[in-house]
C-alpha cells in the first residue's frame, strides 16, 4: 500500500493594506539658532559650551547638541638651522576643536541672553539664524 502524502494547506494571500501617510509632529520647527564655537582649548569650549546651553535652558528653549565636529589640525613645518641640515626639522601643530548647537524656535529673550553672554577669550562664535 503506498504511503499517504499529506496536502498542502491553500496559500491565502491577504489584501495590501496602504500604510497611513505619516503625520507630522505637533511641533515643527520654524527656525533654528546655530551656534557654531571653535576654540583652541577642548576644556575652555566644553566649559563654554556648557554656559551657551544653560542659558538657553533657563528660559525653557530646546536644544540639540553639542554636536563635536572634526578637529582641525594645522602643521607647520621649520628648519631648525638657519642655512644647513635641511634633514633637521620641527613640526608645530595647532589643534581647532569644534561644536556646534542648535536651538529650535529661538524666541527674542534666548537670542538677547545669548548676545550678553561673557566667554573667555579664545574662545570664537559664529551665529546662524536658519
Amino acid at each position: 500500500m503506498p504511503k499517504k502524502v499529506p496536502l498542502k494547506p491553500k496559500r491565502v494571500l491577504k489584501p495590501k493594506v496602504p500604510k497611513a501617510p505619516k503625520v507630522p509632529k505637533a511641533e515643527e520647527v520654524t527656525s533654528r539658532l546655530r551656534i557654531r564655537v571653535m576654540a583652541y582649548e577642548s576644556k575652555l569650549l566644553d566649559l563654554s559650551v556648557k554656559q551657551i546651553i544653560d542659558t538657553a535652558l533657563r528660559y525653557d528653549a530646546k536644544v540639540q547638541g553639542p554636536i563635536p565636529l572634526p578637529t582641525g589640525i594645522k602643521k607647520y613645518t621649520v628648519n631648525r638651522a638657519a642655512f644647513i641640515y635641511k634633514n633637521a626639522r620641527e613640526q608645530f601643530e595647532m589643534r581647532i576643536h569644534k561644536r556646534l548647537i542648535d536651538i529650535l524656535n529661538p524666541t527674542p529673550k534666548i537670542i538677547e541672553s545669548l548676545t550678553n553672554l561673557s566667554l573667555p577669550s579664545g574662545v570664537n562664535i559664529d551665529v546662524k539664524l536658519i
